[in-house]
């Protein structure tokens, strides 16, 4: 992309997602990101309504009875974007790509953690960790982020585990991390519990119409933007259309029980709806559970 080019494109972004953060946020004076405390303090007996993510099990497993983990309250806090940018992502059938959508993401989950001087750092991610930010503050360094996003091109496949693992050994302090990704990938489920056992993970998964109904356009040349791989197919045919709908959902359904194992909420981003109401709904039910 031309330096010109990029640089309306974060400029526009910038001001976009300034006035969504706006109203996403408006009247709340607490930090919209505050989590869970970075510090260990003591352990105690559970009691009901407790995270289940807080039990310690050795201990609970030594005096057989349950107890969570306390932690001390956060004075700092650290929010990581970690962006799918594999081949999967430069698809989209309504209006955008997901990627474009990831990039709308970072801009207003970024602009709101600077309005709170919150730190932010920013991963890329395909099939490894392509291009790593680390966390700072500042309207300057989310700009930067944002150029970085916009600007990345990737021909690589998914395989998230690699980056989940890199960014568990990576980041030191406890974080909230955003995960953006349609997760075509199969996920082992233990790489997200360890991830999850030290950070606050969220994923954003970001869904096109088409990723699950075959438009109905008669032959066409379908790539599969995993592989590469083309085919020529009838995509007015009622059993490829419901092979292609089951594949699908078949992958999906995998990638959220994977997700589940670990204590991983998901919420759903698509391409063909506003995803405003989306976060407000995510953040509304953080304020409920006492995280926000």
């Amino acid at each position: 992309m031309q330096t010109a080019d990029l640089l309306r494109k974060v400029h526009r972004l910038e001001i976009r997602s300034r006035h969504l953060v706006e109203d996403l946020f408006a009247g709340n004076s607490e930090s919209v990101f505050k989590g869970r405390g970075v510090e260990f303090e003591e352990v105690r007996h559970y009691v009901p309504g407790d995270e289940v993510r807080d039990i310690d099990w050795n201990v609970s497993a030594r005096f057989g009875a349950p107890f969570v983990k306390r932690f001390v309250e956060e004075r700092e806090l650290t929010v990581m974007l970690v962006v799918d940018v594999s081949r999967s992502m430069r698809f989209g059938t309504a209006g955008q790509e997901k990627r474009e959508l990831a990039a709308e993401l970072c801009a207003v989950l970024g602009f709101a953690a600077v309005r709170q001087n919150d730190r932010v750092g920013m991963a890329l991610v395909s099939d490894q960790v392509e291009h790593f930010v680390p966390p700072a503050r500042g309207r300057v360094h989310l700009l930067r982020i944002l150029r970085d996003v916009l600007d990345h091109e990737s021909a690589r496949g998914t395989r998230l585990g690699a980056a989940a693992r890199f960014l568990t050994r990576t980041l030191k302090r406890r974080s909230l991390v955003f995960w953006i990704s349609d997760f075509e990938d199969k996920l082992d489920p233990h790489d997200w519990r360890v991830m999850a056992g030290r950070h606050e993970l969220t994923a954003l998964a970001v869904h096109d119409p088409a990723d699950e109904q075959l438009p109905r356009a008669g032959w066409v040349m379908l790539e599969d933007l995993e592989t590469g791989k083309r085919r020529l197919v009838n995509s007015s045919s009622a059993e490829l259309r419901k092979m292609y709908t089951q594949g699908a959902r078949e992958r999906r359904r995998a990638a959220e029980a994977a997700l589940a194992k670990a204590l991983c909420p998901v919420v759903e981003i698509r391409t063909d709806k506003p995803y405003v109401p989306a976060l407000m709904r995510y953040f509304q039910h953080r304020k409920r559970r006492g995280v926000a």
